[in-house]
């Protein structure tokens, strides 16, 4: 697979699910503490959501953060746009704002 196949199955996955979530790991056995936090939070807040783990291909990653301007993972998108990482995610779900952007 090239980048630019890996930037047309990102695009794709971002744009065919409501929330987006790549990570280390998966939803059922994340492979670090920060992607660990966000499935929490959304399973939490009972969020259905797609998930890719980019471990599986490390190209994924250097392409995923090209395209996003983000530099680390997990990275949230609700649709179609990044919310951000652990720590944004996390700051909005304290401060009551992620419930918001999230579809009910």
């Amino acid at each position: 697979m090239t980048e630019e196949q890996i930037l047309e199955q990102i695009q794709a996955e971002v744009a065919g699910n409501r929330v987006f979530l790549y990570m280390k790991g998966t939803p059922d056995a994340p492979a670090c503490g920060f992607s660990m936090r966000v499935v929490q939070i959304l399973g939490h807040l009972g969020t259905e959501y797609g998930s890719r783990n980019i471990l599986e291909d490390p190209r994924v990653r250097v392409v995923l953060s090209e395209w996003s301007d983000w530099p680390t993972i997990p990275q949230l998108f609700v649709d179609g746009k990044l919310v951000g990482g652990c720590d944004i995610v996390t700051e909005l779900y304290q401060d009551g704002e992620l419930q918001h952007l999230l579809p009910s």
